[in-house]
């Protein structure tokens, strides 16, 4: 395995700017769907956002984008969804995305 590249800034904001939507859709679209007991309201409690913003993830109108994501960002998308659905809160960085991103070749 490869050391990680030293953090860069600019990088890691275009990466965030191209991937986070998506995964934050992801991420709610799992949380609801797949987490039984949590509805839209509540998610939009835990996660500080809006309940219409909540219901434009739900119906893929926010955030939606036709690529797949790399495995490296499934497994932390798995992770911010059971942080969120366990109440532990965020535990996920853009560090996190970043260095996920950067081993699946997404840089």
């Amino acid at each position: 395995m490869t050391e990680p590249s030293p953090c860069d800034i600019m990088r890691c904001d275009t990466l965030v700017r191209r991937l986070l939507p998506q995964m934050r859709a992801e991420m709610v679209y799992r949380l609801v769907n797949e987490r039984g007991g949590i509805s839209q309201s509540e998610a939009s409690k835990r996660l500080g956002i809006s309940r219409a913003a909540i219901s434009q993830y739900m119906s893929r109108k926010r955030g939606f984008n036709r690529e797949v994501l790399p495995d490296n960002l499934e497994s932390v998308i798995e992770r911010w969804v059971s942080a969120v659905a366990s109440g532990e809160g965020g535990t996920i960085t853009i560090c996190d995305v970043c260095r996920s991103a950067e081993f699946s070749g997404n840089r």
